[in-house]
């Protein structure tokens, strides 16, 4: 089977982004990548494994959100593989109540996933090495969870001939080079030239970045001036050595309380009992509708197309860790071979009634 196709169920540039500091998060101490690394599950859910792993930290992962930017499932489909996906240990929703040192108290749920699968064991010795972390610059209120309706994201059509890109517009001037060139106008004493804006424009950027406004610029350069200023330029400069405000220290904040939350009605170990990361009900609701033996049928055939995109995905990894191409010639069986032989096997097997394999690496 070649994998020159990269698979088109895999996240756009455009996958939207979660609130600043929540969406997709690493677990961490990740294994390597392996051949493939999600053959233990049902080949859909594995296919949106594969969607989830490709993602960047902090993009949004709800299932709304996926669903619309995946091209081959809906909501409820979406669901129920990261449901499957959560049990079977590659994601956990946790609960982390906030504490800032201004008295500010919060909840935020943090979407925490490994491409390696764990035990429920390890999920929950890391919820306990949550508590009391330091979450300084990653407390900003909201939830990780992000559930806006959002337009079905519609696959790529055929690539339209470019045009020629417009010339690049000239970058616009920096709110600190505006407030010195404005100075001018609000004390012409202090009327500064060209080069002195540009040599100053650093100094005013560290104003504004300590929370200053051009106000505060402006009243600071203009305000107590002697009757002639011969040099305008040096006296901003010392004005602005002189008068810088202080840094602001951002209040700490700390994780105070962790709990599992379940993966698909939100609910968590407060209210119900979460079981290897999905709680009782929806688990009694999962396993009253189970996969018709037409679902399976379309999932073991829809395999070919997910080891496609593993081995392709795959040899480029192996290729940045080795500085080049791995020739097949180092494996015992060529990837897209493996990949192949397995879905005939299974696809046989279904046709004589027999169950289909899973595959072991």
């Amino acid at each position: 089977m070649a994998c020159a196709n990269t698979s088109p169920a895999l996240p756009s540039p455009s996958h939207p982004m979660a609130n600043p500091g929540y969406g997709k998060r690493l677990a961490g101490d990740e294994a390597p990548h392996a051949d493939p690394d999600f053959a233990h599950l049902l080949p859909r859910d594995a296919e949106v494994a594969v969607f989830i792993d490709h993602l960047d930290s902090g993009h949004a992962m709800g299932h709304k959100v996926l669903a619309a930017e995946h091209p081959r499932y809906g909501q409820q489909s979406t669901r129920s593989s990261l449901t499957r996906i959560t049990e079977a240990g590659h994601l956990r929703w946790i609960k982390e109540h906030i504490t800032v040192e201004d008295n500010t108290m919060r909840w935020v749920t943090r979407t925490y996933w490994s491409r390696t699968r764990r035990s429920a064991e390890w999920w929950a010795e890391f919820a306990r090495e949550r508590h009391g972390k330091d979450v300084t610059r990653d407390h900003q209120p909201g939830l990780a969870r992000i559930e806006e309706a959002l337009a079905a994201a519609v696959p790529d059509a055929a690539e339209p001939e470019r045009e020629p890109e417009p010339e690049p517009d000239p970058e616009p001037d920096s709110a600190a080079y505006r407030a010195l060139s404005a100075l001018r106008t609000a004390e012409p004493r202090m009327a500064l030239t060209e080069g002195d804006c540009r040599s100053l424009e650093p100094l005013a950027e560290e104003w504004l970045s300590r929370g200053a406004a051009p106000k505060d610029i402006t009243r600071a350069l203009a305000e107590g001036l002697p009757p002639t200023v011969s040099n305008p330029g040096g006296l901003a400069r010392r004005r602005l050595e002189s008068k810088m405000p202080p840094q602001q220290r951002e209040p700490r904040a700390k994780v105070t309380r962790v709990i599992m939350a379940c993966a698909t009605c939100d609910q968590d170990e407060r209210t119900v009992k979460i079981d290897r990361g999905i709680c009782e009900d929806c688990r009694r609701e999962n396993e009253a509708n189970p996969m018709s033996d037409e679902d399976v049928i379309k999932e073991v055939e829809e395999i070919a197309f997910l080891g496609t995109a593993s081995a392709y995905h795959l040899k480029k990894k192996l290729e940045r860790a080795t500085g080049g191409p791995v020739p097949d010639t180092f494996r015992p069986v060529p990837i897209e071979d493996r990949v192949g032989y397995h879905y005939r096997d299974n696809r046989d097997r279904i046709a004589n009634g027999l169950p289909p394999r899973r595959w072991k690496p």
